[in-house]
């Protein structure tokens, strides 16, 4: 296996940019996802990868080597495309063997690797229907199977489960997450969808305009984003956002809506910080219906409800508090109506608090 290392990579196409600076190491057996919204570069970044794409500056390396000028047959990585990318004419076990005999591969060889696939995949019993007989479903399988029968050093996806429908994107999700465990090939898999990031990879590389913003574990991106981008990128509904003013001498914020004394958890960032502007974040699992429904010190606000939206276990409450919409997942009894007066409460403890200029996370 491989790992994969950016080292001060560029892309450009004449005066555009498309990936700036980007330093990012893919470890050996890792799980890496690069997300981020349409044309943050991520795809770009793959294909760099997959010798797809030249690179401006800097090196790719896989493994140790540098593999800048080498052609894609020969970095030992095996790609699966969001279109599938099948033969329409040759048969699924056609399709799975295309790359192995083009290596000269012996027979015995290939019927035994491509067997394995097939099993691993539970696609067996469709090796000899063409693409066209298959489901969106069972064509990404073969595609999967195409890219294991190779036993490449890297898996590469480019936002492989697009096409599917939410059900099956939910259960393919689970089955490559599986795969890559059992295989432990270094893989690096391309979305927009941050919930298939945080559901799917042991590391994730959060992107914007060609530029890495965030790298870690999901949970790490999630509790401590490093700035308004990510945190208004990663999570479902967004975080809420109200800006504010750290006041006297760094021990109240007060926003349009509401003030509030700083917890002990917040005031190393707030001392010495007085009338600095900042933003305050909160997540919509820390607006409660109640205090004691907290785990910590709480600050009641009032708002206006807007939109309620009913999703089974829980209830989206979309609520005007001041100048500001606050967001809530609250629990699905006694649903509030548009128009209610409705009294939140913010866990104190769980807000995260950014520079409104410069839009970073404030950190002592």
């Amino acid at each position: 296996m491989a790992n994969v290392v950016f080292e001060n990579v560029a892309k450009r196409y004449g005066a555009v940019s498309v990936i700036e600076g980007l330093n990012l190491e893919i470890r050996d057996e890792e799980f890496m996802v690069l997300v981020g919204p349409s044309g943050c570069g991520k795809s770009t970044a793959l294909r760099m990868i997959a010798g797809l794409e030249e690179i401006s500056d800097g090196d790719v390396r896989i493994g140790p080597n540098v593999v800048n000028d080498l052609p894609p047959k020969d970095r030992d990585i095996a790609m699966v495309f969001q279109t599938y990318a099948l033969y329409p004419h040759m048969s699924v076990k056609e399709n799975l063997e295309f790359g192995l005999r083009l290596k000269k591969t012996p027979q015995a060889e290939i019927d035994r690797l491509v067997g394995e696939a097939a099993e691993i995949l539970g696609i067996t019993h469709l090796l000899g229907r063409k693409p066209k007989e298959l489901s969106g479903g069972q064509r990404q399988r073969v595609a999967v199977g195409r890219a294991i029968v190779r036993k490449p050093s890297v898996f590469l996806f480019d936002e492989p489960l697009s096409n599917l429908d939410a059900k099956l994107r939910v259960q393919m999700r689970a089955e490559i997450s599986k795969l890559q465990t059992r295989l432990k090939t270094t893989t690096v898999y391309v979305t927009h969808d941050q919930i298939e990031a945080m559901t799917m990879g042991h590391r994730i590389a959060v992107m914007k305009d060609g530029r890495l913003q965030q790298v870690g574990t999901p949970l790490e991106v999630y509790e401590r984003p490093v700035n308004l981008f990510v945190a208004n990128f990663i999570g479902t509904p967004p975080m809420n956002f109200a800006e504010g003013t750290i006041i006297d001498s760094g021990s109240r914020i007060r926003t349009s809506g509401f003030d509030f004394a700083v917890p002990a958890s917040l005031l190393a960032l707030t001392q010495g910080n007085d009338g600095k502007a900042i933003v305050l974040g909160v997540r919509p699992e820390n607006l409660i219906k109640t205090a004691k429904d907290g785990r910590g010190e709480t600050i009641a606000i009032r708002g206006i409800v807007e939109i309620v939206e009913p999703i089974g276990h829980q209830v989206i409450v979309h609520a005007k508090v001041g100048g500001d919409l606050f967001v809530a997942a609250l629990d699905a009894h006694n649903l509030p109506k548009a128009g209610d007066s409705i009294e939140l409460n913010i866990e104190l403890d769980a807000i995260h608090l950014f520079d409104a200029v410069t839009e970073t996370r404030l950190t002592t």
